[in-house]
């Protein structure tokens, strides 16, 4: 993750800056969009199958 960061600041601040800066941009923004409509669409079945693996988890405990 940190490597990602660093290419990305690097390449902010290099020569060929505008193109790839659109460029990233773009991708950031697609990023974005489709990681929020990931965690909507999502975000019910994940609670649920968190809150299932918590109570087998307790119950084996017990």
């Amino acid at each position: 993750m940190m490597f990602i960061v660093r290419s990305f600041l690097a390449t902010l601040f290099g020569e060929e800056k505008g193109a790839e800066l659109a460029e990233y941009g773009l991708v950031l923004g697609l990023v974005a969009v489709a990681s929020i409509a990931a965690l909507t669409l999502l975000g019910g079945n994940i609670s649920t199958t968190m809150n299932n693996v918590a109570g087998s988890i307790l119950g084996a405990g017990g």
